[in-house]
């Protein structure tokens, strides 16, 4: 069977975020899909597969971490929307089924695809014992983003304590759920981007993931209310580095961004 590699969220190889990418006629025992994650080794590997038509969705979607199954996952969507209009699979929008309902990926004449995901809440609350410690940063902020996500979002100072950060990666596994989502506002948005973050998820086995979809989910509330706009553009400051523009509609966050396919291969096993 084909097996892809992906780099999501930006439109030139090697940047963005990497996922592994294999389309099935059906989903073979959950082992065998987390073994192809661990294969793979990147932050996410994803699995669709087509479903019957006319139902409320046109393919199911799983996503696996070297590590675990997890419920959201925004690049490697991307990246399995790219694949499925690339290869001339589908046209039009399409309809994944997930562990996080049904999220619609829509194709732009520039390549470009954009995604509905549901917003995540945000609950400010104080930070937890040790986060300074464990980030090497001062928090301004500290935002619960639900079940959804389970991440803690952590408002820091400026651009440039987002991209020094070096943080205690085993304390940040005990501050969250997931991990921890840290963001700034641009140093100077003539730049193209609206805001700064980096995601730090050591508790399901990503020490940063180079770009993270479903974190703008949290991201677009939190910086629309700041910045009074709904739409914007938020650069993921890993050393890949990544674009993710969004658009706040109510309940639900679009991730719009480009992919690009840099490996393509037999999986044999």
């Amino acid at each position: 069977m084909r097996i892809r590699i992906v780099d999501a969220f930006t439109d030139r190889p090697f940047a963005g975020n990497p996922a592994g990418v294999l389309l099935l006629d059906a989903f073979p025992d959950d082992a065998w899909l987390q073994s192809v994650a661990v294969e793979v080794n990147h932050a996410e590997t994803a699995f669709a597969h087509p479903l019957p038509a006319g139902g409320e969705a046109d393919w199911a979607l799983r996503w696996f971490t070297p590590g675990t199954e997890v419920d959201m996952c925004g690049h490697a969507t991307l990246a399995t929307a790219h694949v499925l209009h690339s290869t001339g699979t589908t046209r039009g929008p399409v309809r994944f089924a997930t562990r996080s309902g049904v999220l619609v990926a829509t194709p732009h004449d520039d390549g470009s695809l954009t995604l509905d995901f549901p917003t995540a809440p945000l609950t400010e609350e104080p930070a937890p014992a040790g986060l300074a410690e464990a980030l090497g940063a001062q928090p301004l902020s500290v935002h619960d983003t639900g079940r959804a996500i389970g991440d803690l979002l952590v408002e820091l100072p400026d651009e440039k304590t987002v991209r020094a950060l070096a943080p205690d990666l085993k304390a940040v596994s005990a501050a969250s759920e997931r991990g921890i989502i840290a963001t700034a506002p641009a140093e100077d948005p003539s730049q193209g981007y609206d805001f700064v973050s980096r995601c730090f998820f050591p508790g399901i086995g990503i020490d940063e993931d180079p770009v993270t979809g479903s974190a703008h989910t949290a991201l677009a509330p939190f910086w629309a209310r700041r910045l009074g706009r709904t739409r914007l553009t938020g650069l993921q400051a890993s050393a890949r580095t990544g674009l993710v523009r969004v658009e706040l509609r109510g309940g639900r966050t679009l991730l719009t961004g480009s992919a690009v396919t840099v490996i393509e291969g037999e999986l044999t096993a």
